[in-house]
């Protein structure tokens, strides 16, 4: 099914590993490298979750807001993360693999978004930064590497995990939320695009 998609619509990017969850810093990393050889002249590029909804309206009025197209990085920002070190666990890692206290700041992993040139960055300083499989908080010891500070996109917290149900007016100000059901991306979708025109109550 999917060999065939990718015959109909010439949208598939593929690499040689597994699509396991040990192999999201390859697969991420495999994104970063396709923005760099093939979209350089895209100003922002983004890579999210497919269980994402992202409200592309409000992303790109705060892109616009920010008017910076150059070395900037953006999402659910974490600052002094602490590696989880108890067996088992999703997000084990290891002091073989990373002997710090604390992780750089980096960006939750179910959605950030970038300036294109910072995917050329990432891609040619990722050989130099050890592997890690966590992939978003690998991407933010290549940040740090670079001097590239990852920021919330918003004084108010605009990418999140989770969060209330869904209506029109709370969504209009929210780029992300997580577990969403492609049934429920359409409804989303559907509810926003047709009140674009419609007042919300101030808060």
């Amino acid at each position: 099914a999917v060999a065939r998609e990718g015959q109909q619509h010439r949208d598939t990017v593929q690499k040689d590993f597994l699509d396991t969850y040990d192999n999201l810093t390859l697969k991420t990393m495999m994104g970063m490298e396709w923005v760099h050889r093939y979209c350089p002249q895209a100003a922002f590029a983004m890579k999210t979750d497919s269980d994402m909804f992202i409200n592309v309206y409000y992303l790109v009025e705060l892109l616009l807001k920010k008017n910076q197209t150059s070395r900037f990085f953006a999402g659910l920002l974490y600052e002094n993360a602490l590696p989880v070190r108890a067996r088992p666990h999703k997000w084990f890692v290891s002091r073989e693999d990373y002997p710090l206290d604390t992780y750089p700041a980096y960006c939750d992993g179910t959605g950030y978004v970038f300036s294109s040139d910072v995917a050329s960055l990432v891609y040619n300083v990722s050989g130099s930064v050890p592997f890690i499989r966590l992939e978003d908080v690998y991407v933010g010891l290549c940040l740090q590497k670079l001097d590239i500070r990852p920021r919330q996109l918003h004084t108010r917290q605009s990418f999140s995990r989770d969060g209330p149900p869904f209506s029109v007016c709370g969504y209009r100000q929210v780029v992300s939320r997580h577990h969403i059901k492609p049934q429920e991306m359409r409804l989303y979708w559907y509810g926003l695009e047709s009140s674009l025109g419609e007042e919300c109550p101030s808060r």
